[in-house]
Order: structure tokens, then sequence, then C-alpha cells
């Protein structure tokens, strides 16, 4: 009896040890279905490097996804990629899975812009940030500011007048800052301005360089710069304490702050997201009007349309109200054929947070994911004829938008 009892316990043993082999089997069998895509990943350790700096690289994104399709692998200064060029992926990694993937720079970088900005995070403190953002820069808050940024607009176009040969860039990188202490502080004393304006411009000349901290170097120029902000916001942050403040700009919402627990932001948290609001809202914003110049610029009877349409508005009644509609409906689709045509952002950078699968694709956990923003806004597929501009071209998707809407409704 006891033989049989320990070979049936045996048995039982034996059995669920297969079983859970088994399932252990089929399981890596399983995932195993999921391949690395296409590409290559070049030499070792420095990968396609080399590549992809020795030609443009739109160029070079745009020669892979013609040999390998949408999605496929690399390796850009040592670490491997998986590179995305539909709408369909970007939308997976940044909008519909964000979770699977975690926004990654150079620490050199993150020093120099403040580890608490909004960008440098996921989770509920990404969230919370991006609200408060958001809010500060909405249509509504925006609308309240169009007098000052008429303003600024007349100041800048009237040191121009003298006939001197300008450099349009820089023109726009010292209107989007002042634009962006508008947002940020509302009416700012004219001395702090000067004293950020000076100190970010050394920040920015040292944030692509190598980031060595010998004294001297471009970026170790660039850290005490950073260091001076901290100081000159932190004030600024203070005395908005003691005296009352409005809480429609965005120091004032990040003031106001309290998360579930009744916890506010510390003063690095603030001033980390006021420089990382500051450095978004200077080089894309200043070369988006700088390509939008060009544009019109080559393009006469866009140009003359623009003109005629805004003397319209600048006449009618009610000045303020008739040029906020002139800015909304009537620019926005040359500002919209601006940013696809020059693609700013030519690319992002994410890092997988765990091993992620797409379209039958493994994305390894660590490895970098670019969604490829340029080939998406230039794929014919998408937009006819992408290398011309035209504007009007997104009357068509308004229309589209607006058919969809009405069916939903129906």
């Amino acid at each position: 009896m006891r033989l049989f009892a320990t070979i049936f316990y045996v048995t039982i043993f034996l059995s669920s040890l297969f079983s859970y082999y088994v399932f252990k089997k089929e399981k890596r069998r399983h995932k195993s279905r999921a391949r690395l895509p296409p590409g290559s990943m070049g030499w070792p350790c420095i990968g396609e490097t080399l590549q992809m700096y020795t030609q443009d690289p739109n160029v070079f994104f745009a020669s892979k996804q013609k040999r390998y399709g949408d999605i496929f692998k690399t390796r850009i200064l040592g670490y491997p990629c998986v590179m995305l060029a539909s709408p369909e992926a970007a939308r997976f990694v940044l909008v519909s899975q964000p979770h699977l993937f975690k926004p990654t720079y150079p620490k050199s970088k993150e020093k120099l812009i403040g580890p608490s900005a909004l960008f440098f995070h996921t989770g509920n403190y990404h969230a919370c940030m991006r609200k408060l953002v958001q809010t500060s820069f909405s249509p509504e808050v925006t609308r309240k500011l169009i007098p000052d940024i008429e303003k600024l607009a007349k100041s800048s176009l009237e040191s121009w007048a003298n006939g001197q040969v300008i450099n349009t860039f820089e023109v726009m990188k010292k209107f989007a800052f002042e634009l962006g202490v508008l947002s940020i502080f509302d009416q700012l004393n004219k001395k702090y301005t000067n004293e950020l304006k000076e100190n970010y411009n050394i920040l920015e000349k040292g944030y692509n360089c190598f980031p060595s901290k010998l004294p001297g170097t471009a970026y170790y120029k660039s850290l005490m710069a950073r260091k001076r902000l901290d100081q000159i916001l932190v004030e600024i942050v203070r005395e908005m304490k003691e005296n009352k403040f409005s809480s429609n700009h965005l120091l004032g919402h990040l003031l106001n702050f309290r998360d579930e627990n009744g916890n506010v932001l510390c003063e690095e948290q603030i001033t980390d997201n006021i420089i990382g609001v500051l450095f978004a809202a200077q080089d894309t914003t200043a070369s988006v009007l700088t390509w939008i110049l060009k544009y019109l610029n080559d393009d006469p009877k866009l140009l003359e349309a623009v003109k005629v349409r805004f003397k319209k508005t600048s006449t009618a009644d009610g000045c303020r109200e008739s040029r906020w509609q002139f800015v909304n409906p009537n620019v926005a689709r040359v500002i919209l054929e601006s940013l696809r045509k020059a693609s700013i952002i030519s690319f992002t950078f994410r890092e997988a947070a765990v091993d992620a699968e797409y379209e039958g694709f493994l994305i390894p956990k660590g490895w970098k994911v670019m969604p490829l923003f340029r080939n998406i806004h230039h794929n014919p597929e998408f937009f006819a004829e992408p290398e011309n501009f035209d504007p009007f071209r997104f009357e068509v998707w308004n229309a589209m938008h607006a058919i969809v809407k009405s069916l939903k409704h129906t």
C-alpha cells in the first residue's frame, strides 16, 4: 500500500513538473514569435553613427525606411535603436502606450535644464506639470496677452528699420525668449529679464558641446550660468510669494499647485520647470517663425493674401477680437504647413522600459526608440507632393474632420 502511494505521489510530481516545463516552453515559443525589426546594426560599438553623420541624417533615415519599411533597427552613438516611421507607430509610443517607454536624455543636458523639468519624467508628476504648462499657454490665456505680444512684435520690426542686414533666426530667438518671459512671469522687472537673457544665452551656447567640466570650456560656463539662473529665479519666486501675484501665468500656477495630499512644489521643481519651458520656447519657436517668413517670402501670392487678410482685420471694429480670429483660423494653415515641411524636430528619443511588441516586432527593454517625425511628414502616402509648400492641403483635412465630427453626432 505504501509503495502504491509513493508511486502515485511521484507520478503526480513528475506530471506536474513535466506540465510546468511544457508550459514554460510554450510561453518561450510564443514570446519568440516576436522578432527584432529588420535592419543593420553596423560596426561593433559605433554601429552606423559615422554613416549618419557623414550625410544628411534625413537622407540616412529615408534610405533605411525605403529598404526596410516603417520599422527598422540600427545602432547610433553606441545605443541599439528601433526607428519608427509611421503615424500609427509614433502614436503607439507617445500616446496609446506611453507607459511602456520613458523619456531619455544625456545626463549632461539634464543638468543644464534641471532634473525636475517635466520632460525628464513620466507618470503623475509629468501629468501634473504638463497640465500646468498647457493651462498657462491655453488659447484663453494667450488671447489676453495679444496687446503685449503686439508691442514686442512692433518693437522687433522697428529695430529692422535702419536698413542693416539681420540674422532672422537670431532676431526670432530674442523675440521668442521675450514671449516666453511674458507667458511665464507676465510683467517682469527689466533687470531680471536682462539677467535671465544674459545667463540663458551662455547656457545655450554650451548645451550641445562636449560635457567637459574643465574651467574655461563652453560646458563649464553653461553649468555656471545655470547656477546663476537658479539664484535669479529663486529671488523672483520669493518676491512673488511675499507680494500678491496673479495665477494666470505659469509661475502663478506653479506657486498655487497642490497635489492630492496638499503638498506644494519646492523651489528646485519650480525653477527647473521654468527653465525647461524657456528652453522649449526658444529654438523650436524661433525656427518655426524663421521658416514661416522664408516660405511666405518664397510665395508672393500667398504673402499678398495674408497681407490683405491682415489689413482687413486691423481696420475692423473690435480690433483685438478680429486679430485673434485672423491668427487662429486663417494663419493656422500656414503654420501647420511650415511645421510639416520644415519638421523642426526630426525625431525624439524614448527608451523601452520593458520588452514591448509592435506589429509583430520585438522592442527589447533598454533599446532607444525614435519616432521619425520628418519621415512621416514627408511621406507622399500621407501628404501629396510633400516637398511642395502648400498650406491649402489643410483645408481638405479640416473639411474631412468636420464631416467625421458631424457623423459622430448623427
